[in-house]
């Protein structure tokens, strides 16, 4: 599968190909046990299509779960949901400019389901019928799609993409393709696409999984090995050729989007095979960029920062061309700062170079990634590895082991020096370029012209040689004697252990071995949400800046300095019931992420411009969200569930931008320093050892009072019924829109069967709309069904269904809401509809199971309420439990017109 190359694949992965060209990758991975990840990759796409055809590769991927040879219409999606995939989550595919991919997660791996599996994919490669009025029925989803990611963002990440890559075939040919050939293209133009692309010497079928590999080629030779292609290969279109371009300036101007300026370097892709030499020039490359990277991010940190955040970095272009840039974003009228702070760190590094310190220090993290990667490499996920395998089959690369990459990496730095790496620099800043861009809703007076004169009066400006940043050490490593347990108890049916110390904080631990060296830890404090008054707001939405404040004795970027080389992370945010620092990291560096989670909590700093930072951050979303449905209901619908209780509301633009340091501190610091601390750990750590380390950090702090839990949480409810719908306006096209209908169901934990009911009840539902109004009616990409039940708050919880759709279709979306919630009250499901619900749920919470993520998020507070764990006892046995019956009774007391609520996002112009 390899040729022409110095490396070694990994070995674990056996590599073949069939008579008729098809490849195949085949693994055994066992993590998590009993299932596998298949994934089909046709190496074609929208570059492959002719100029009518614009669009119909992404279409054929849409048909290709519309029936074949062997499998009737509309019954692909069923046979996977009887073997328990989602749609969606289990079953997918992509379309891309050179590949399309199929994408199979088996939740199980007997024969069956196995072989099942690849009898679709089998399908897939030839035997789609392609018929005329399922295509014609799937042009309206396909168009909603269109309408979907058409966003101010991604209109501008294309322009500038398009820019960058002028002369390419690329840039004539965005995947989702032109929406009059959607719309008016007869099937037989797609059907000539399939017949010509989908060849067996252009595919390849990964298989990853708990199999036996020898056995799952024969099958695989079995199945694929009489497909045969029709016809001689089309030649490869022409790619085009790379514009040669000196120094350019260009303005994109996009309506919602935010302000950003950009300074690109392209030059020619090397399509030369993978090899060590080229692994390494690439390498040496990206270190002194990584240096650069961390100079612009330490200049975002400081005060009266130029910018809100910048970024660097290279990446191969879809094949098309070597991009090296320098982005940043920055306040609307304040680019021109943004363009000259990144002009001249890039100069700076190109005429003074990097310090060999700065080198060292990118080396030693980059050593410490790949030190982790191959110490977890055992306990890789399948779904991971089989990603993996399909971006390198992509990228024309070797799939090397963690092993033989972290030891490409030691042979590769040993020796290497920051001349060799300023050396690289002054190649990656080379060919067509510099090329700036500004990305702004209003272009500036004079445009491009303005824009270049910004830049060239910034080249002007001499730069200066780096000042030496000085070294800094971890000041934080001792919080006082070591806490006393007072209690500890086991909890062996769930493999927990749970501790208080003797100042009231709280340790539960679960140590598994489902990711090797992998260890996560939460910090739960206080009240969260729940505790702050419900008449007024709060800047609740500026949490980011906790974190980016660092701590009294250095700030967030002194924090990563003294911390390199060891693998931690550090995330803040608001709960309902709490609020709460998120850490990862591996088992030898638990020490010091529990250190850095404690000075957090003990020593925080609360910088003013950190708060300033996330303050712009949110002013620059607000136009992004006004530009389509979807950032209207991202931003509102949280509010408006909660009936506008401000506590859960996004605050406007005056209300951000009153906003000040002060208050920031004034709320975060009591949250911080003053509730009760409940400490969950899970991972790779033995019980004795996640005990010390707590004790020596946790453990140490001064007591906390236990407080008891107040019950004045003001009237959390979801709102009242209406007739006519909660209404919001959106700024973008106008031939798309979002509806929801949602209705009040009750908590989590008081009724743990409701629980169960609800989420088979909604996924039935779900299901049904997906059916009608997706399938039958083409009216919108993904109808989705959502059951939200709170843990914190008695009482609250909801079911809501929703879609993006165009105007004139919203009052038919609740009228098929209706129709099928009439029907599930008057009528039980059968019991191969309530299998094909139930069965992805249950296969997809075993799964969730065998990650740590399941349980570091499952056991927070189980301590003082059992409730937690009765539920991850009984979820498996609940929800076999649910009957047709449970399903008309619940959609009888909940799916009725009177409590229907009801919410929609129209454009501007159509209200």
């Amino acid at each position: 599968m390899f040729h022409k190359s110095d490396l070694q694949a990994d070995p674990d992965v056996h590599f073949g190909t069939l008579a008729n060209g098809m490849r195949v990758a085949i693994m055994r991975n066992v993590t998590p046990p009993g299932q596998a990840a298949i994934r089909f990759r046709i190496g074609a796409g929208s570059l492959d299509e002719n100029d009518d055809q614009q669009g119909l590769a992404h279409f054929l991927e849409h048909m290709a779960f519309k029936g074949s040879t062997h499998v009737a219409e509309g019954d692909m999606i069923r046979i996977l949901q009887r073997k328990g995939l989602a749609f969606g989550p289990d079953i997918n595919a992509s379309t891309s400019y050179d590949e399309t991919v199929y994408k199979f997660d088996l939740p199980k791996v007997d024969a069956d389901t196995v072989s099942t599996a690849l009898m679709l994919m089998r399908e897939m490669a030839s035997e789609l019928t392609l018929d005329a009025g399922a295509f014609d029925r799937e042009r309206g989803v396909i168009l909603s799609e269109e309408r979907l990611s058409d966003t101010p963002q991604y209109r501008a990440e294309l322009g500038i993409m398009n820019s960058l890559l002028a002369g390419r075939r690329a840039t004539m040919r965005d995947p989702i393709g032109k929406t009059n050939i959607i719309s008016n293209a007869p099937v037989e133009l797609v059907r000539d696409y399939y017949r010509a692309n989908y060849r067996p010497e252009r595919a390849t079928l990964m298989v990853v999984g708990d199999i036996d590999p020898a056995a799952m080629e024969t099958e695989i030779r079995q199945r694929f090995g009489d497909w045969k292609a029709v016809g001689l290969p089309p030649a490869k279109p022409d790619p085009g050729t790379l514009e040669t371009k000196g120094e350019s300036a260009d303005v994109f101007v996009v309506p919602g989007g935010m302000t950003s300026v950009q300074v690109a370097w392209t030059r020619l892709y090397d399509a030369a095979p993978d090899t060590f030499a080229k692994r390494r020039a690439e390498l040496i490359e990206n270190l002194g960029l990584r240096v650069l990277n961390r100079r612009v991010s330490t200049i975002a940190s400081k005060a009266d920062a130029p910018f809100i955040d910048a970024d660097v970095g290279s990446e191969n272009l879809l094949h098309s061309a070597h991009v090296v840039k320098i982005a940043a974003n920055s306040e609307t009228d304040k680019w021109q700062a943004a363009l000259a702070a990144i002009d001249q760190e890039q100069r700076r590094i190109q005429e003074f170079g990097v310090g060999q310190a700065e080198l060292d220090r990118e080396i030693l993290e980059y050593r410490s990634f790949l030190q982790a990667a191959a110490a977890g490499a055992a306990t890789r996920t399948t779904t991971d590895i089989a990603s993996v395998l399909v971006s390198s089959v992509d990228d024309d690369q070797v799939f090397t082991s963690p092993a033989e990459e972290l030891s490409l990496f030691e042979t590769m730095t040993s020796g290497v020096t920051a001349a060799e790496v300023n050396q690289a620099l002054l190649h990656a800043f080379s060919g067509n370029g510099p090329q700036v861009v500004l990305q702004t809703a209003r272009s500036p007076q004079g445009g491009a012209d303005t824009v270049r004169h910004v830049y060239d009066a910034s080249n002007a400006v001499a730069v200066s040689a780096p000042s030496a940043a000085p070294d800094v050490a971890w000041p934080y490593t001792h919080f006082g004697p070591p806490g006393a347990v007072i209690e500890r108890r086991a909890v062996d049916d769930l493999g927990l252990t749970m501790v208080r110390f003797s100042n009231g904080v709280r340790l539960t631990v679960k140590p598994t071995k489902l990711r090797a060296n992998e260890v996560l830890v939460r910090e739960d404090i206080g009240g969260g949400r729940l505790e702050l008054p419900h008449d007024r707001p709060a800047p609740i939405w500026a949490s980011g800046a906790v974190e980016l404040s660092g701590l009294k004795a250095m700030d967030y970027e002194d924090i990563q300095k003294a911390l390199a080389g060891k693998i931690f992370r550090i995330d803040f945010s608001v709960g309902d019931s709490s609020v709460r620092f998120d850490g990862r990291t591996r088992t030898e560096d638990l020490a010091t992420q529990l250190q850095l989670m404690t000075a957090y909590t003990s020593d925080p700093a609360y910088r003013p411009e950190a708060f300033k930072r996330e303050q712009q951050t949110n002013l620059s979303d607000l136009d992004q969200y006004e530009a389509t449905p979807g950032g209207i209901v991202s931003r509102d619908f949280a509010g408006l569930v909660h009936s506008g209780d401000p506590r859960w509301t996004f605050p406007d633009r005056a209300e951000l931008s009153a906003a000040k340091p002060e208050d920031f501190e004034a709320l975060f610091r009591p949250m911080v320093s003053n509730g009760p601390i409940d400490i969950t750990i899970v991972g790779d750590v033995t019980v004795d050892d996640a005990i010390r380390m707590t004790a020596e950090t946790f453990g140490a702090l001064p007591p906390r009072p236990e407080t008891a839990p107040s019950n004045d949480w003001g009237d959390v409810r979801f709102p009242a019924a209406n007739k006519t719908p909660v209404l919001r306006t959106h700024s973008g096209r106008a031939d798309i829109a979002a509806a929801a209908l949602g209705v009040p169901v009750g908590d989590l934990l008081s009724d743990l069967p409701r629980s169960f009911t609800a989420k088979i009840a909604v996924q039935i539902f779900q299901n049904r709309l997906i059916d009608r109004f997706r399938i039958a009616e083409g009216a919108s990409y993904a109808p989705r069904g959502v059951v939200d039940l709170s843990r914190e708050v008695p009482g609250y919880g909801c079911a809501y269904f929703s879609v993006g759709t165009e105007p004139e279709k919203v009052p038919r979306f609740y009228a098929v809401v209706e129709e099928i919630a009439t029907d599930l009250r008057s009528h039980d499901v059968s019991p191969d509809e309530l299998a094909r619900a139930r069965e992805p749920i249950v296969e997809t919470l075993k799964h969730q199971q065998q990650g740590n993520e399941y349980w570091i998020a499952c056991l927070h507070h189980a301590q003082t309420d059992s409730r937690r764990l009765d539920r991850i006892r009984n979820s498996l046995t609940g929800y076999g439990k649910v009957t047709a019956g449970d399903i008309r009774v619940f959609a009888a007391t909940y799916f009725s017109p009177e409590k229907f609520w009801k919410f929609e996002v129209l454009p501007a112009a159509v209200r």
